[in-house]
């Protein structure tokens, strides 16, 4: 879940907004609601942010390149 990645990793919701190809701005307010419901607001870690494995920021960069092209073409 996106914002489990937000929460847990420590990073800003700018930057992993950016990482991800979304708008800072739908991000936070996906965590914003996440933090408002009953569950969210118990809801904490249970470990220490890890960094993304190499092969899921692979796979991002492969999905943003695939995606590049494809808006190109549509321009």
């Amino acid at each position: 879940m996106l914002v489990e990645l937000v929460l847990s990793s420590g990073r800003s919701i700018r930057s992993v907004a950016k990482e991800l190809g979304l708008r800072d701005s739908v991000l936070r307010r996906w965590v914003d609601k996440f933090r408002q419901e009953p569950t969210g607001a118990a809801w904490c870690p249970a470990t220490q942010a890890t960094p993304m494995p190499a092969d899921q920021a692979s796979e991002i960069a492969l999905l943003r390149q695939e995606n590049g092209a494809h808006t190109t073409k549509a321009a």
